[in-house]
């Protein structure tokens, strides 16, 4: 067994295979179009963006992402966008765009105050007067994690015509509001199964927006799933986030 994650030009191949367009997508995709400058923070393989820009989209298009293997996916795919390695502590922009999304559950990926203050402390330079942040975290009440079981397993066909099978599997008991697993990848074509090991926090609303609001943001929307249904503490799926620089 081999050790791998998304940063690893292997793995990235297979993202947008794994990750199919969905409703997710369709939401963000109607926000970037109506705005005129986007930053797209974590953006992986550019999938939106890249889609924004085929949907005629005229305006500055920016992806941010620390792996330059998934960047390497991006510019392959569409060089006439701005793609950016890196994050906040290694860019910075001052009043430059209308919407900054984060997208993919990347936001769960901040495991500490302090790493969720750096962001929007970024976020927040980076955006014009009355910009807004969309993002979305997994509600922690839905319980998500219950579902990441190794019985069910996703088959999907690699870059190289290979059938790739995928799984997640926690890595132990949830501790407080983070939850640690496996994302395990096999094929008949290698020598070993790749595994990438991650860490979720599953943050509060409560907790959400007290950091939110110290950093200087109002929140102008909540949705509870991608239809922009109403937030419901005890069963939303999703805590979807429109917040609107105060």
């Amino acid at each position: 067994m081999v050790d791998h994650s998304f940063a690893d030009l292997e793995l990235a191949q297979l993202y947008d295979a794994l990750n199919r367009w969905g409703p997710d997508d369709d939401f963000y995709l109607e926000l970037v179009m109506s705005a005129p400058a986007v930053l797209d923070v974590g953006c992986g393989t550019g999938r939106l963006l890249r889609g924004a820009r085929a949907a005629g989209h005229e305006g500055r298009l920016t992806g941010l992402d620390p792996a330059a293997a998934m960047l390497v996916q991006a510019r392959r795919a569409a060089p006439d966008v701005e793609w950016v390695l890196g994050d906040f502590e290694s860019n910075r922009w001052r009043a430059e765009f209308d919407l900054a999304v984060m997208t993919g559950h990347a936001f769960q990926e901040l495991l500490g105050d302090e790493d969720v203050r750096r962001l929007l402390a970024g976020v927040r330079e980076g955006l014009a007067p009355g910009g807004r942040f969309v993002f979305e975290t997994r509600n922690p009440a839905a319980r998500a994690w219950e579902g990441w079981t190794p019985d069910r397993v996703y088959e999907i066909t690699g870059p190289d015509g290979a059938e790739v099978r995928v799984w997640h599997e926690l890595a132990g008991p949830v501790a407080g509001d983070r939850v640690a697993f496996t994302e395990t990848f096999a094929s008949a074509r290698w020598e070993g199964n790749r595994v990438s090991r991650s860490t979720l926090r599953f943050l509060g609303v409560d907790a959400l927006d007290a950091l939110l609001a110290e950093a200087g943001f109002e929140i102008a929307a909540r949705y509870g799933d991608w239809r922009r249904g109403a937030f419901c503490p005890a069963v939303s799926p999703e805590i979807v986030t429109v917040a609107e620089s105060a």
